[in-house]
């Protein structure tokens, strides 16, 4: 959420960052509710004094014995007043709380100029694009060949977009997230958490997806509960209406995170095998830092997760996203993208984003740097790091082998038993 403040002091830059979004949110009304808003409230300040002064009459006049019927009338009447533009003021907060809640928030000063992901920029890449003597197959047909993958029988029990592993795939994507959570936790200082995995309509306000996204998401109507639709969510939500005391900063949390979007299945050519699925799994990165240090804290949320890809043996890119790209919580954001063989294709694993105070606005969460210091808010991070499915593609089609077998990344091994090969 953007201060008030801010957007009638900025109100350019703000109209820009809507258009570069392609968001609806409406300048014009907003600044138009903004000041009714400021005006109702100086009449009800200045009908509070007046009924405070009343009062004080009303109480000098029966001390000194006199009539105080022509004050009563006087007081009932400021009162109906007061009740009347506080009725008003309740309306007018309500439609500007809703308006507040439909500004994206502003990209930063370094993010690429451009309209969708063909202005994207690449900022690094690495490893080697591996070289087959063969036709490398897609993984949809390794995972059927080899018997760790069925999606036919995964259509059966949830209809299109769900994936079945099996056996070694099974254990593939076990191994993964345990690998990636030692890694954070053990070499990147990160503290495990376990989240719920449903969470409340505010929690999804919190983070920005909520009230834009509502129909990408499966929804608990009885219990007002949703299926997570992203692993930041419920790791972000922790700290919500909290001060957090000096010398906490920074807090870096991860967790295996199941996810859940109806999304899925209207991407064309993305339609096959994991690159888009309902459900999918992934570890998640969140930070909460001073507002001084997220740019850094960026990069370094970006290098955790590029450290993942490299220990897996993975050719990728990163892409600095642009403004138009950018989501729309975002501030700043890196792609890192991993290359599958298979598919001919970069697919992205994670999106490493600085959301700046933006998410700490909606959901109030706050630090002081003393004991003696007003409260500020805090920046906040995320990362998948990383996403299983897509890596999985890569894992399955860049370790492909000539007689259809799947070789295992040294890394994982220990994970899987000593499993060196999958055949």
């Amino acid at each position: 959420m953007l201060d008030r403040k801010f957007i009638r002091d900025n109100v350019e830059l703000v109209r820009k960052a809507v258009e570069e979004k392609d968001e609806r949110a409406d300048v014009k009304r907003f600044l138009e509710v903004d000041h009714r808003e400021r005006e109702l409230l100086t009449k009800v300040e200045q009908l509070r004094y007046r009924r405070n002064r009343i009062s004080k009459q009303i109480g000098v006049l029966r001390q000194q014995g006199r009539d105080i019927s022509r004050k009563i009338s006087e007081m009932r009447e400021v009162v109906g007043q007061i009740r009347e533009f506080e009725d008003q003021l309740r309306t007018v907060r309500d439609e500007l709380e809703n308006l507040l809640l439909s500004f994206p928030n502003i990209p930063d000063g370094s993010v690429p100029a451009g309209i969708d992901k063909k202005d994207n920029v690449q900022i690094k890449s690495w490893g080697e694009i591996p070289e087959f003597d063969f036709r490398p197959l897609p993984h949809w047909e390794l995972g059927e060949r080899l018997d760790i993958l069925d999606l036919k029988r995964a259509t059966r029990i949830a209809g299109s977009g769900f994936a079945l592993f099996k056996g070694a795939g099974a254990k593939l994507q076990r191994a993964l997230i345990n690998f990636m959570l030692d890694l954070h936790t053990n070499k990147h200082g990160y503290t495990e958490v376990l989240t719920p995995f449903l969470v409340e309509s505010f929690s999804l306000v919190g983070t920005g997806q909520l009230p834009r996204m509502e129909g990408a998401m499966y929804v608990c109507r009885n219990d007002d509960l949703f299926l997570s639709p992203r692993g930041e969510v419920a790791i972000t939500n922790i700290h919500r209406n909290e001060v957090l005391e000096p010398g906490l900063l920074p807090i870096n949390y991860v967790a295996y995170t199941p996810c859940f979007r109806r999304e899925a299945g209207s991407y064309g050519r993305d339609t096959r095998g994991l690159t888009r699925v309902h459900q999918f799994d992934q570890v998640e990165l969140v930070k909460f830092v001073r507002p001084e240090d997220s740019a850094n804290e960026l990069e370094k949320l970006l290098a955790d997760v590029e450290e993942v890809i490299q220990l897996l043996g993975i050719p990728y890119r990163v892409m600095a996203l642009c403004a138009g790209d950018l989501s729309f919580a975002a501030a700043k954001c890196y792609s890192v993208e991993v290359w599958a063989c298979g598919m001919k294709r970069y697919l992205e694993v994670s999106s490493c984003s600085n959301y700046t105070d933006f998410q700490a606005r909606r959901m109030n969460i706050r630090f002081r740097r003393s004991e003696a210091s007003r409260s500020e808010f805090v920046h906040t991070l995320n990362a998948p790091g990383v996403a299983l499915p897509r890596v999985t593609i890569a894992i399955m089609e860049n370790y492909q082998t000539s007689d259809g077998t799947i070789l295992v990344p040294e890394v994982l091994r220990g994970y899987m038993d000593g499993l060196d090969m999958v055949q």
